[in-house]
């Protein structure tokens, strides 16, 4: 009797098995989904010229901001961004029709939080710059930052991969492409001129590769100067700072940036240096002098596009620097620094307007930042002492 049970269990488990795996050959493997793609952010709507049509252009406008990186990138829309947004559009709008109309806007880094992630890009950022480049109509230019790219020094290392990748999909219409002379082929790099001005974008994150800094010195050295009268770059870390990034602490890629850049954007009298990377406003004028006479090179820092404002942390100690520049008589004035209270500095942009000669600079400060204003008023014209 128990020799029969036994024998009908087991040929009850054989069927049961025989069954199971008849069922599961019936079900179709699910196929793995692929990683989610970044999408590529809208081409604009009203391109810039090739650089030779607008050779005679020596009066327009262009924005600056910096460090939109949000609290929920990645669930939901960058919501103080899409307050500096707002305000750019009115702006474009309202000098559409004047003498120096709105041409294109600059970005300084930081877009989002993790530049890794797909779903940050896609949810958060994308959209926000689609209302720039076809509402506004008018091109938009990201230098990498650190959250974007990660901090990593190393071309090869996996996650800076991973976050370029991401980055260059997401301005994949916007800047020039690889295999073209204003574009260093695999890096997030460029140049472009437009009227009487030009401007380089470099990823400060990797500020002692030799192979970037051979492509910035070669696009300086064979520009016609008597056409680009006004040289401009924009890049995340500052060259000076005084929030918590700077002050007492000298970061990597500021150290490379003035061991190495500064003497570069000196011997070409570069005029103006936009960063971000410090989340609040502030303006530096370095001073210098050469065989052409006394030169004036301004870096505004604007890192309040949306992510959360620092405070005043105390001043850089530069006397090193200072000394190491001494035979071109190099001085610094810290012209405007940054509010004691991170509610002190605005989420703000800039409006560069370009007249001739002369470039002025207006500070727009949005939602309770209205009234920001970092000079006597929020506007100040930034001249070069050979020009004054």
């Amino acid at each position: 009797m128990a020799l029969l049970l036994l024998l009908l269990v087991a040929c009850c488990l054989q069927s049961f098995q025989a069954h199971l795996q008849q069922a599961q050959q019936s079900v179709p493997a699910q196929a793995a989904q692929p990683p989610e793609q970044v999408r590529a952010i809208a081409a604009p709507r009203n391109p810039l010229p090739a650089a030779a049509s607008s050779a005679g252009v020596t009066r327009f406008s262009f924005i600056v901001y910096g460090d939109t990186r949000g609290r929920r990138d990645g669930v939901q829309q960058q919501y103080e961004h899409s307050l500096i947004v707002d305000s750019v559009l009115d702006t474009i709008k309202r000098l559409e029709s004047g003498p120096s109309p709105v041409r294109f806007v600059l970005q300084t880094g930081d877009a989002v939080v993790n530049g890794r992630d797909a779903s940050q890009w896609n949810k958060s950022f994308v959209d926000l710059i689609n209302r720039i480049t076809t509402e506004g109509g008018v091109p938009y230019f990201l230098a990498p930052g650190n959250h974007d790219v990660t901090p990593a020094a190393e071309l090869e290392a996996p996650m800076r991969k991973e976050g370029l990748k991401n980055y260059l999909g997401a301005i994949a219409n916007l800047i020039p492409p690889d295999g073209t002379p204003r574009r260093l082929d695999g890096y997030p790099t460029y140049a472009f001129g437009y009227g009487n001005a030009f401007f380089i974008a470099l990823d400060s994150n990797i500020a002692s590769n030799d192979k970037q800094f051979d492509w910035v010195k070669s696009q300086l050295d064979g520009l016609d100067r008597k056409r680009y009268r006004h040289v401009m770059a924009f890049f995340h870390h500052p060259v000076f700072s005084s929030g918590p990034h700077g002050g007492a602490i000298v970061e990597p890629p500021t150290a490379a940036l003035r061991a190495r850049y500064m003497p570069l954007f000196r011997r070409h009298q570069v005029a103006i240096l936009f960063t971000g990377h410090e989340h609040l406003f502030e303006h530096w004028i370095e001073r210098y002098e050469d065989a052409q006479g006394k030169h004036r090179l301004d870096q505004i820092v604007t890192g309040g596009g949306g992510a959360p404002l620092y405070p005043y942390r105390g001043e850089p100690d530069l006397r090193e620097y200072i000394k190491a520049n001494a035979a071109e008589k190099v001085s610094l004035d810290h012209l405007v620094k940054p509010g004691m209270n991170p509610g002190d500095n605005a989420y703000h942009y800039l409006l560069v307007q370009v007249n001739g000669e002369r470039i002025r600079l207006e500070v727009i400060g949005v939602d309770w930042g209205r009234d920001f204003r970092p000079y006597r008023s929020n506007a100040t014209e930034l001249q070069d002492v050979n020009r004054e």
